[in-house]
């Protein structure tokens, strides 16, 4: 494709108030008005970059709120014909932090793993970033046959964009994996701001 853009979902409840993560399921958690905001912004600068006269779009979004939100707020931007598909994608979705019971326990646990490192440290019931990494590293070959897909269908690839809209971490993992990047890069890599694009 013409670039790959990755971005992070706009501000969440659960990133101004560790409590969300106790009375929501981190699935349901939505963005906050300024999150709307930083996605109508996103959506804003990713039409600047997508200003191609014949460019084509494809978008992958994770399933949890959020993410869904901040897309929601994207598509507008974009007219109909110029976007081939809007894919729902699980394995670009949050690390799975477990079944916490209180916002003591999800410190704790985010406080161990800081300590452990994020790579491989496992929450209780929950997933390594291992296990978000082998989830995104089985999504880069859908998006090989997705391409060879759109070439069959007479696209042109020099045309093509695909947009991943996603979490910091899973974004991070991907880059790790695309890019092939150490596990000691990862570890000293950050979250990208909400709604930061990051270009490939």
């Amino acid at each position: 494709p013409k670039r790959i853009i990755l971005i992070r979902h706009g501000e969440s409840q659960g990133n101004v108030d560790q409590n969300a993560y106790v009375t929501t399921a981190d699935w349901r958690i939505p963005i906050t008005n300024l999150g709307k905001k930083q996605a109508q912004e996103a959506g804003k600068q990713l039409r600047e970059k997508i200003s191609e006269k014949d460019a084509k779009v494809v978008f992958y979004f994770s399933p949890y709120l959020r993410t869904k939100q901040t897309l929601d707020e994207i598509l507008p931007y974009f007219d109909d014909n110029e976007i081939l598909s809007v894919l729902e994608e699980p394995r670009i979705s949050e690390q799975q932090i477990g079944n916490f019971q209180n916002v003591q326990q999800v410190l704790d646990a985010k406080a161990e793993r800081s300590k452990f490192g994020r790579f491989f440290y496992r929450f209780p019931s929950g997933e390594a970033g291992l296990d978000v990494y082998s989830r995104v590293s089985s999504f880069i070959p859908t998006l090989v046959r997705d391409c060879d897909q759109y070439v069959r269908e007479g696209h042109d690839l020099d045309n093509l964009n695909l947009v991943i809209v996603t979490h910091g971490l899973a974004l991070r993992l991907f880059l790790m994996r695309w890019f092939q990047f150490s596990v000691h890069d990862f570890e000293e890599s950050q979250n990208p701001e909400n709604c930061e694009l990051v270009t490939m």
